[in-house]
């Protein structure tokens, strides 16, 4: 007895951890120089950057409802999932010790922080997109009408 096929994954949830990631990054990038202005004596900067890290904290949570869309069927690998739900235990850490004023945890959590957040983006951007549907009326070679890749072979005519 053979096993029904299985569809193939589809690429709107690794698009979507992408650019989830991607932001992230930006975020996580902006915290940093927020924080670094608030240390030069830019005291209005500490303001933003409490805002920022409220929009840091909404996106790891938006991210890690994208991790799930990734892998709903089993589809696709775990380590977003998880990645990301350490993410967002971290970030409320962060968060909680920022309040708190416990600079010494708070440098280290956003250190770690940085880190993991670079840590998911480089691996998003690392897996790879499963292959579109061939569109109706695309060309029947399957490229979909684009131009081929570079290395590939080369028809030279006389």
């Amino acid at each position: 007895m053979s096993s029904p096929p299985v569809a193939p994954a589809p690429r709107w949830p690794l698009v979507l951890l992408r650019t989830t990631a991607t932001a992230l990054a930006l975020l996580a990038l902006l915290q940093v120089m927020l924080a670094g202005s608030f240390l030069n004596g830019t005291y209005e900067s500490l303001k933003d950057h409490e805002g920022n890290a409220m929009t840091l904290a909404t996106v790891v949570v938006l991210q890690l409802a994208v991790a799930v869309a990734v892998r709903w069927p089993g589809r696709g690998p775990l380590w977003p999932l998880w990645t990301t739900l350490l993410l967002a235990v971290t970030v409320t850490g962060q968060i909680a010790a920022g309040y708190a004023r416990s600079l010494g945890l708070h440098v280290t959590l956003g250190v770690l922080l940085v880190s993991g957040i670079l840590f998911v983006l480089a691996g998003a951007w690392r897996l790879p997109l499963p292959v579109r549907a061939a569109l109706p009326g695309a060309a029947p070679d399957g490229s979909g009408g684009r131009l081929p890749r570079p290395g590939g072979p080369v028809e030279v005519s006389k």
